[in-house]
């Protein structure tokens, strides 16, 4: 969590869950369109899934390459950080953050609800 951290200065928490609804966006390499307004309370626009780990990052640091590609794909993409506390890990699973670990917390259960309720919104 160390490189998130560094890359985005207003976290003061992160959380890392295997939550059953979002991980199926992650594994399925897909981000969360924003459907509602329980979604848009919380996540400004669609909430994005990284790209798939290569094998070199996969099996080198995996830890560091995963908050690399979380980095890379808002700096790719233009997000802030602020807006968008949280994403989808391709393959793997969701990570949330706040301004500390309570919100952080908070965070990664909203986006496990949204990722439930955006799957009956397709």
């Amino acid at each position: 969590h160390r490189l998130l951290y560094q890359a985005f200065p207003t976290i003061g928490g992160i959380v890392h869950t295997h939550s059953r609804h979002a991980t199926i966006w992650a594994q399925a390499g897909q981000s969360i369109p924003a459907t509602g307004t329980t979604h848009a309370d919380y996540f400004y626009g669609s909430i994005p899934c990284t790209r798939k780990m290569t094998d070199e990052e996969i099996n080198g640091e995996y830890e560091w390459e995963t908050g690399n590609v979380i980095v890379e794909t808002f700096e790719k993409q233009g997000i802030d950080a602020a807006q968008m506390p949280g994403v989808l890990v391709h393959s793997h699973g969701p990570f949330a953050w706040g301004k500390n670990a309570e919100d952080a917390v908070h965070n990664a259960i909203v986006l496990e609800e949204v990722a439930y309720m955006g799957i009956f919104c397709r």
